[in-house]
Order: C-alpha cells, then structure tokens, then sequence
C-alpha cells in the first residue's frame, strides 16, 4: 500500500475522532460562556496543553528547524524564544485578569474605557487571527506537497473542513480537547523523528561520515550555541518587536478565563512554556543539527544566497521524511503534522469567531438575541474566520513572515490600549481609541512600504535604513502609538468609577452602594437557596438561575427601568449583559442576560467558593430587583415552585 493511501485512512480514522470529541460536547453548550470558554472548568493540564498546542503550528515547527540550520541558537529570537518568554509574563497577569467577566478582549477594553474602541479592536483581532490561521493553512500544504504532490487546496480543504465540524459542534471545549490529543501526537512525531535523524546522522546511514552524538553536537559553526551571536541590541529590538503581540494575543487570555481557578490558569501558562520549550528548545535543536550533517549544502548555501537558502531548509525534514522512511511511517509523519497545523487553526478560529459573534453581532447587530440565537451565530462565525484563513492562505507565501506581520499589527494596534488599561488609572477611552488608530495605520503603513521596496532574496527595505527600523518597522509604529496613548490619555477627562473599579479596588469603593438586608427566614430565600444551580470548580463556584417572565421580554426596556430604579445595575460592556456592579471582583457580581427564548432571564455569578452563602443572598436581592423592574413594564417574574 503507498503513503498516501495509509495517509488518507489514518487521516480519515483521526478526523472521526475529532469529530467524535465535537459531538460530544455538543450536547454541554449551553450558553456563550460554554461555547466561547468552556463553562470556565478547565484544569491546568488542559490549559498548558492547549496553550503550547495552540502556539506550534506545522508550518512554524518547519520554519523553526530551517532557522537553527542556517542561524543557529541566535535565531531563538524571531520566533521561539518569545513563544516561551510570552507565556511566562501572561502567567504573571493572571491574577489582574482572571476575575473579569470578558470572553473576549474587546469586551474587557469596552469595560475599561467605552464601546468606541470594541468594534475597531474586534475587527483588528478578527483579521490577525485569520492570518494566523494562514500560517497553519501554508505549513500543511508544504507537507502535503512534498509527500504526495498534493495542490494548497487539498490542505485548506482539509483543515477547513476538520476545524469547521468539531469547533462549531463542540465549542472550545472540544478545541481543548483536540488541541491535548494533537500535542501528544505533535510531542510523540517530533521526538521519535529527534532520535531518528540523531541516530542517522550518527551511524553514517545517511550518506554522511559516523561520529558519536557529542561530536555530532559539538561539530557545529563558532558561536552556533550562543544565542546572543546577534548581539544584544538585535535580541532587545526583536523581544520589544515580538513579544507585545504574544503577550497581549486574544488566544491565551480566553484559556485564562476559561480556566476553572486562577491557580490552574497560572500554573497552565507555565505548563505550556514548558512544552513549547520541549519541541522548539530540544526536539527541533537535534532535528536541525542532524539534517546539517546530512544536507551540509543547505547551510553552506546561506553564504551566497542569505535567507534565500530557507527555500531549502523549510522542506528539508519532510524531504529527508519522503526519501528516507517506509510508506506507513511517512502516512503517520503526514497525520502528526496535520495535527500541528489544526490545533492551531482551530484555536485561532474560535478566538477570531468569538470577536464577529460576541463584539460585532451581540453588541452592535441584534443585542437581544437569544441564547439559543447566539449558539447559531457562533457557529457561523467560526466558519467565517476558517474560509477567510482559507481564502488567504492562495496569497500569502511565506510561513514566519505571515506570522510576523500579524503579530507586529497587533502589538502596534492594542498594546498600549490593553495593557495601559490594566496597569494605569489615568487612561481614558479618547487615548485608547488614538492609540489604537495611530499604532494600526502606522504599522500597515510601514509593513506595506517594507514590502513594497524589498526586492527577492534581499534584506528587508527598513532594516538597510537603520536597525531600529527592522521587523517592518514595529518599533516605530508602537512608539507612535505609544505616544498618541498617553498624550491623549493626559489631555482628556478621567474615565468613570464604573469603567474603574473591575480594575481597581480603590475605585469599586467609590460605587453607589446599596443596603443588603436579607431575612434567611424569609420563604423567598429558602425557595431561592433549593432551585439555583451551584458548581464548585477550583477556588470559584458557578452559580446560575433561569428563569421566565409572564410574557415576552422587552429587553431594552426592562434594562432601562432595571437601571433607573437601581442604580447598583450597568451595562459595561452592553445592554445584552447586565452587572449588579457592587464590587471590585466584577466575576462574582450577579449578571443578567436573555435565556434560549423571549421570555427566559438568566442571573449568573462566579464567586469565590468561600463567599457562596453570601452570593445566595446577592441573588435573591438581584431577583427581587429584577421583579420590580418587570413589575413597572407590566410582567410577572417569580420564582418557580420546588418539584
């Protein structure tokens, strides 16, 4: 049987297991925070191994080897090292984020400043996650091709269509699910191929001279090992170039809140970094020295032709694979990467998705849509970010430079607006929004000049104008952004106590406060206490209760006269969500949304398990405010009677 027959039942066998996982969760979504994040239940395991899965695409794994073979350890820079040192810092932003009610990042900074700057920031991170999900596209095309002689389209029909069923059945659970199962494939191939080429390159098999594995280690160019070989200032431009953009991506910040504790949110962070480091730092090192030995004309080629040689050296392992291997090893090769490649795209779809269906559609389209509703366009939105990934993936060529420029827009857009909103009490929405348009505009204006005034296997146009200028000029972009941030930041009203305080503690004490009195004899709060769902996960729990009005909800104007009579109730993020907004930890706040019909209402809180009893008595103070409210519209809300 040939390769590419094992390759496509193998294929088959682990598309029905993806798509398996996707049934099965299909029955759990529930609700947007279900779809979106998980029901927030996910253990540190889940969140380390979905993070590094999410982060190591085919496409990047082969672009990493091809690197150390031409540049060595002073290549760690562009790609690998900010991959472990981003996750490492988000770790250390767990407990300033994690008891925030977001599923998105546009939703936070509509919290933090106004709904000015949602809808540019959801469109800005719908578009970066579509280019990310290219680099995932291109990297298993490259695979397909060399094996098989396949055209991109089988690729992009492949991870279309896998990506496409199992996300919009299963939501992110299923994506956590998968991305645990494809790490373990992606670990076991990168690994076992590490010790294959080790042991070819060693024993002389592969037309090259025998030596032991120190000497095939320690047989490389002066100054190979040294990661700093580029010189300090390079290293610091390509961290302040790369790293923002890491840091402050959409795709970890949800596994953050999805996280059923901050503990299990840290702790996966610092998971994932490690298993980053495992393939890119020690699996990836012993596959590119290996394939150095073996192909000695590939980097001795980097002297004429510079980074033209990557041409060379991004194929070279799957060549080696193609020539080398027996038919079944290469359909197993195949399968392993197209894991890599699909635990990325489906990560990067769901995160782009959730900005069109969340922060597009919820928030500015139809703010009263249903719950049952929003599950539809959820899924529609998943398959939007795929096809437009797919679309994409016929123009653009270059794997690590997709990747870049996606990150670079990124940190040049909603660096400063997101990470100044978490840290600085004096930004306001006017400087969010300046520095969002100067640092987006900037930096496609830079990347576009770049692009256009650099001839083929040349260096790049900005970098032969001064060093500063490199990686498409990210520096500058975000420096303009930084200072139209703060400039405008300064010379503009503060932002109110109500966008303060889910950031600041000393603000939530400027809230209007309401006296709460509960009578624990009173029949109310004994029924109340007997009917709301209560969930124990890590240091939160998950408390919920639906229930349905006498008739069809007005919603715009229940919220209205909910906010009118009670001023403790507000829309932050918009009037398809309100908080009973009494404290700095926003999370544990009882919330208001539409059920699966007109007529259903939810509350929901996540408080921390310790504060439980005093989220009931929350409870029945929001549902008695709420039952006012429906009272002065002219509709019954009561709680319904115990089976």
């Amino acid at each position: 049987m040939e390769s590419y027959q094992i390759f496509l039942i193998l294929m088959a066998v682990y598309l029905l297991g993806l798509v398996g996982i996707g049934f099965y969760f299909t029955k759990k979504q529930k609700s947007i925070t279900d779809f979106w994040l998980a029901g927030r239940k996910i253990s540190f395991v889940g969140v380390g191994f979905s993070a590094a899965s999410s982060w190591m695409t085919a496409g990047g794994i082969l672009s990493v080897i091809a690197l150390y073979m031409l540049l060595g350890m002073g290549s760690i820079w562009s790609f690998v090292a900010p991959n472990i040192l981003a996750l490492l810092l988000i770790a250390l932003l767990v407990g300033k984020i994690k008891h925030l009610p977001a599923i998105t990042q546009p939703e936070l900074l509509e919290q933090r400043f106004s709904s000015s700057i949602r809808a540019p920031v959801a469109i800005v991170i719908a578009i970066v996650m579509a280019l990310f999900a290219v680099a995932d596209i291109k990297g298993f095309s490259l695979v397909l091709s060399v094996f098989f002689g396949l055209e991109p389209i089988y690729a992009a029909a492949i991870v279309a269509l896998a990506i496409s069923i199992y996300v919009t059945l299963g939501g992110f659970s299923a994506v956590i699910w998968t991305d645990m199962i494809q790490f373990i494939m992606l670990a076991t191939f990168s690994l076992i191929i590490a010790f294959v080429l080790v042991s070819a390159a060693t024993s002389g098999a592969a037309d090259a001279p025998a030596m032991t594995t120190s000497d095939l280690f320690g047989d490389v160019p002066s100054g190979w090992w040294n990661p700093f070989v580029i010189g300090v200032p390079a290293v610091l431009i390509a961290i302040f170039a790369i790293i923002p953009g890491w840091i402050t991506e959409q795709d970890p910040w949800q596994r953050i809140w999805a996280a059923k504790d901050e503990k299990s949110a840290r702790n996966g962070m610092i998971l994932g970094s490690f298993l980053i480091f495992l393939i890119f730092g020690v699996a990836c090192t012993a596959i590119a020295i290996s394939l150095n030995h073996i192909y000695p004309e590939i980097p001795a080629s980097f002297s004429e032709i510079g980074m033209g040689a990557m041409a060379a050296a991004e194929p070279a392992l799957l060549v080696y694979i193609v020539s080398t291997l027996s038919p079944i090893a290469i359909g197993l090769c195949a399968v392993g990467l197209a894991a890599a490649a699909m635990s990325s795209a489906d990560t990067f779809a769901t995160s782009g998705g959730s900005c069109i269906s969340r922060d597009i559609y919820q928030r500015y389209i139809n703010p009263e849509a249903t719950m049952k509703q929003m599950m539809t366009i959820n899924r529609i939105s998943v398959l939007i970010i795929v096809a437009l990934a797919t679309v994409l993936s016929f123009y653009i060529q270059s794997i690590i430079d997709v990747i870049h420029i996606a990150t670079f827009i990124a940190s040049a857009s909603y660096f400063f607006p997101l990470m100044g909103g978490l840290f600085w009490k004096r930004a306001t929405k006017e400087g969010a929004l300046a520095g969002l348009i100067v640092g987006a505009v900037a930096q496609i204006s830079l990347t576009a000049v770049d692009l256009a005034n650099t001839p083929p296997l040349s260096p790049a146009y900005l970098d032969t104008i001064h060093p500063v200028l490199s990686n498409h000029g990210v520096i500058v972009g975000m420096l303009l952004s930084g200072i139209a941030f703060f400039g405008v930041s300064l010379a503009t009203k503060p932002s109110s106590a109500v966008n303060l305080a889910p950031f600041f503690a000393d603000e939530a004490e400027k809230l209007e406060k309401e006296a709460m009195i509960v009578d624990e004899s009173d029949p109310e709060y004994k029924k109340l206490v007997k009917i709301i769902e209560k969930e124990v996960t890590g240091d939160r729990a998950i408390v919920k209760l639906n229930l349905e009005a006498s008739a069809t909800i007005n919603w715009d104007r229940f919220v209205n006269e909910l906010k009118n009579i009670h001023p403790s109730w507000v829309t932050p993020t918009g009037r398809d969500s309100v908080y009973r907004l009494t404290k700095a930890d926003m999370l544990a706040c009882v919330s208001l949304t539409r059920g699966d019909t007109e007529k259903e209402i939810w509350f929901a809180a996540e408080p921390l398990a310790s504060d439980l009893d005093l989220s009931e008595k929350e409870f029945l103070i929001a549902f008695k405010q709420a039952a006012e409210a429906f009272a002065n519209i002219g509709l019954l809300l009561t709680l319904p009677a115990e089976n």
